[in-house]
C-alpha cells in the first residue's frame, strides 16, 4: 500500500468507498474540528474525487468568537442572551449609514409588559386611527398617548379613546391642531387567553422556573453555558 492512501480502519485494502453514511461513535467533548486536507499535487490518483460538505449535522456546537450567517436563520428551540453586570444587553447593531469606518449600536428597551407602539403627527386633523392589527392584539385599556404641540401652545387634549381603535385629541384653546403622537398599548400575552398575565418577579435559580413555563417567550439575559447569571455570587 503506498504511503499516502487512505484506508478506513477495519476496511481491507482492495475495498474503496465513496459515498454512503457516516457512523461512528460521538465524542461529547468541546474540540476544534480537525483538518483534513492534503495538497493537489500530493492526492492520490486512485482516490476517491474531493467532497465538500455543503450540508452538515452536529448535536451541539460551541462558538467562541464572531458568527456570520449570509442566510436564513430557523430555530427550532429558546434564543438566548448573555449578561454583564445585572443588565440585559439584548442589543442590534449595524453598518453606519453614512460612514463607512463607523457602526451604530442600540440596546433593546426592557419593561414589565410586552409594549408596542406607533407614533406619526397630526395636523389640521383630530383622528389618530390606530393600526388595524391592533385589534384584539393589543390591552385597549392600556393605551397611553403623548402629544407634543408643534409651533405654537394649543393646550391638547386626549378627548377619548374609542373602541381601541382611534383617538380624538382636541384643542382646549380651539386652535387649529399640529403635533406630534406617540401612542403605546400592552399586547396580550396569549390572544387566545386575556387572563395570561406577565410574572416579573418569580422564584426560582433558572428560566426554566418560571410559572406557567416558557412556551411563549424567546428568553434573553440567561447564559445558558454556564448555568448561572454572571452577577450571581454563591
Amino acid at each position: 500500500m503506498a504511503a499516502e492512501e487512505f484506508v478506513p480502519p477495519g476496511q481491507p485494502e482492495s475495498t474503496k468507498s465513496c459515498g454512503g453514511n457516516i457512523t461512528g461513535s460521538k465524542k461529547t467533548n468541546s474540540q476544534y474540528i480537525a483538518y483534513a486536507g492534503t495538497d493537489d499535487t500530493d492526492y492520490p490518483d486512485d482516490a476517491c474525487s474531493r467532497l465538500v460538505h455543503g450540508n452538515a449535522q452536529i448535536d451541539d456546537f460551541t462558538i467562541n468568537n464572531d458568527c456570520e450567517i449570509s442566510g436564513d436563520l430557523t430555530v427550532s428551540g429558546s434564543i438566548t442572551g448573555t449578561t454583564t453586570g445585572n443588565k440585559l444587553v439584548a442589543n442590534f447593531d449595524i453598518p453606519h449609514v453614512r460612514d463607512s469606518k463607523k457602526r451604530i449600536r442600540h440596546i433593546v428597551t426592557e419593561g414589565p409588559e410586552p409594549g408596542i407602539y406607533v407614533r406619526g403627527q397630526l395636523k389640521d386633523k383630530n383622528i389618530i386611527e390606530l393600526p388595524e392589527y391592533w385589534d384584539g392584539l393589543i390591552d385597549p385599556e392600556s393605551i397611553t398617548v403623548t402629544l407634543t404641540q408643534i409651533g405654537y401652545s394649543q393646550d391638547l387634549i386626549v378627548d377619548k379613546i374609542e373602541w381601541g381603535k382611534r383617538i380624538v385629541v382636541k384643542s382646549g384653546t380651539g386652535a387649529n391642531i399640529h403635533c406630534f403622537y406617540e401612542v403605546w398599548a400592552a399586547r396580550w400575552l396569549n390572544p387566545m387567553n386575556h387572563d395570561e398575565k406577565l410574572t416579573v418577579v418569580y422564584e426560582g435559580d433558572t428560566p426554566d422556573d418560571y410559572p406557567g413555563g416558557n412556551e411563549n417567550f424567546l428568553v434573553g439575559g440567561w447564559d445558558y453555558d454556564r448555568r448561572e447569571t454572571k452577577w450571581k455570587k454563591g
